[in-house]
Order: structure tokens, then C-alpha cells, then sequence
């Protein structure tokens, strides 16, 4: 009998445990659950990336694509017309997709961009956009090695060098004298004239070389007067210009400081003074043409008349045929 008492009341003393214990562990859940309902956590809203101008882009500007970047954007500010990354419609919008777009008004740095501010090529009025009040565009053919073996893209700088066979007259040196020859020589007609197109493509795919057979610049209509006639005279090339700004300072001051000017209202960058190479200045075998090295209009022949002997510029008249 007393085994049994002892039984039934550590029974009791179990089970009076367990309800103390649930019912601590219940009015702990519920104190948590009302503290939760009158301090509701704020849940942050997601977002998504857009892409932005990441320096400022200018009117005309061809767009590269380090001119642009993704930019974390807030999904309750985001506009239709955003750009966000991995959105729709496909292909994938990327900076790379719109490599050779051109900016039809000036976008701020950090500005979102938007398809209605930027023309495709091949868009109406994307030429249009693209040249700067005054400018015209001209097409001038290159083959591998003058067009920079296809290295040459939209928004490049470029010098347009002509060469050129300087006839025999030019350098006659009268009777007696030794005989004329013919000279090659080359000479940079324009500096620092802006790439707007290559072949009939505006922009060219990310890490390809496209052999072009013509070039599209941007010129003034003086500039453009020069092109067309260069074309006739001989061969042009292109050189293409480094981006870093005021490179060509350290070269020449003055020519760069020249070469700054606004386009739009002179032809600056036409060399005000001729430079050339001759081919006796390549290859010492060849005739010596007789003049400042580097100056074309230095150039001077010596020319023998019976007993006098004289100096003539590289550009006289033609000889009188009664002499």
C-alpha cells in the first residue's frame, strides 16, 4: 500500500511538470506573436539593375560600351522605358547591343538611358544625328593596310595622308643638267577627322576586325572640297589617332592648340603648313631632292642654264621652248 502511494505520486508530480512547462512554452509563443503583430518588420522592396550613361554623353556622340554601366534601381521608380538588365524584349539589352547607336540629345552622367533618346543605325535620321551643325559626311576608300587592317571603327579620330608621284617636270633642271626623275611622296592632307561610319555598317561587333572598302567622315565642306580632290591625285590612307586626350600636345603645342578650334567655324584642322616625305628621304639610292627635309614647299631643284647656275623652287614654271 505504500509502494503504490509512492507510485501515484511521482505520477503526479510528472504530469504536473509537463503542464507547467507547456503551458509556460504556450504563453511565450503567444506574447511573441502579439509583440509581431503590433511592430510589423517593413520588408525592403526589391530592385533591379538599369543602364545609365556612366559620363556624361553628348549630343551626336556614337556610343560605346564603356559610355555605359548598370546601376541598381529601385522597382517602385522604375519607367517603362528603363533598360534593366536580363529584361525583356530579347536579345538581351546590353552596352554591347547598343555599340554604334547614336545619342539624339545630351544625357547626363548616371542617367538612366532610354531607346527613344538613342537612334539605331540605319534609323531615319540616325546620319543626321550623328554629324555636328555644319559638318557634312564623306566617304573616302581605303583597302587592308590604309584603312588600319580593319581596326578602324565609328567615333575613331583618323589623319588623311595622300600619296602622290611627283611628275619629272617639276624637278627639270634646264639643259646640260642632270635628268629629272620622277618623285613618290606623301603627305597628311587632314588631322584628327571623326569616323561617323565604316562600309554601309555604323557600328561593328564586339571584338571583330572588319576589313572596310570605305570610310565615312566627318567633314566641313572645305575639308570635304579637299578630300575629293586628294582622291584624284593619288592614294589615301588613314591613320588612326590615339583617345587619350592631348596626346598630341607633347607633339606640337601650337598644331594641337591649331587643332582644338572649333570645327564648326574653321577648317583648322587642314595643316596650315604642308609636311611631306619624299622617297629619296626613305631609300638614299633614289635622286636627292634638294630642300628642308619635311617641307614640301621647301622642296627646291638646281638648275643649270649654260654657265650659270642658280636655285629654283620644286614647282617652277615649265621651260620656254625657244631656250
Amino acid at each position: 500500500m505504500r509502494a503504490r502511494t509512492i507510485l501515484l505520486l511521482l505520477v503526479a508530480i510528472l504530469f504536473a511538470g509537463g503542464a507547467y512547462f507547456f503551458a509556460r512554452s504556450y504563453l511565450a509563443t503567444e506574447r511573441n506573436r502579439t509583440i509581431a503583430e503590433a511592430n510589423p518588420v517593413a520588408l525592403a522592396k526589391p530592385s533591379k539593375s538599369v543602364l545609365v550613361a556612366h559620363d556624361d554623353i553628348k549630343r551626336g556622340q556614337i556610343l560605346r560600351p564603356e559610355d555605359m554601366s548598370w546601376q541598381v534601381w529601385p522597382e517602385g521608380a522604375l519607367d517603362k522605358n528603363y533598360i534593366v538588365l536580363n529584361g525583356p524584349p530579347l536579345p538581351a539589352r546590353t552596352p554591347e547591343y547598343y555599340t554604334g547607336w547614336v545619342a539624339e540629345n545630351p544625357i547626363t552622367q548616371g542617367e538612366p538611358i532610354t531607346e527613344a533618346r538613342i537612334i539605331a543605325p540605319g534609323n531615319r535620321g540616325f546620319l543626321a544625328a550623328v554629324l555636328r551643325p555644319g559638318m557634312l559626311g564623306m566617304s573616302v576608300p581605303v583597302t587592308v593596310t590604309s584603312g588600319v587592317a580593319g581596326f578602324l571603327f565609328p567615333g575613331d579620330g583618323v589623319d588623311v595622308m595622300l600619296t602622290f608621284t611627283v611628275p619629272a617636270s617639276v624637278f627639270f633642271t634646264g639643259a646640260g643638267g642632270p635628268p629629272a626623275v620622277e618623285h613618290k611622296a606623301v603627305e597628311t592632307v587632314l588631322r584628327d577627322v571623326r569616323v561617323i561610319a565604316i562600309d554601309q555598317r555604323l557600328q561593328s561587333k564586339a571584338g571583330e576586325a572588319v576589313p572596310a572598302h570605305t570610310a565615312t567622315l566627318e567633314v566641313t565642306p572645305k575639308q570635304s572640297e579637299v578630300i575629293a580632290l586628294a582622291s584624284k591625285i593619288g592614294e589615301l590612307s588613314l591613320a588612326l589617332r590615339s583617345l587619350k586626350p592631348g596626346a598630341e600636345k607633347a607633339v606640337a603645342t601650337g598644331q594641337a592648340a591649331a587643332e582644338t578650334n572649333n570645327q564648326n567655324s574653321s577648317d583648322s584642322s587642314i595643316p596650315a603648313k604642308a609636311t611631306c616625305t619624299i622617297d629619296s628621304e626613305v631609300a638614299p639610292l633614289l635622286p636627292k631632292v634638294i630642300g628642308e627635309e619635311g617641307s614640301c614647299e621647301a622642296a627646291a631643284a638646281a638648275i643649270l642654264r649654260g654657265s650659270e647656275k642658280g636655285s629654283q623652287s620644286s614647282a617652277p614654271p615649265a621651260p620656254d621652248k625657244g631656250s
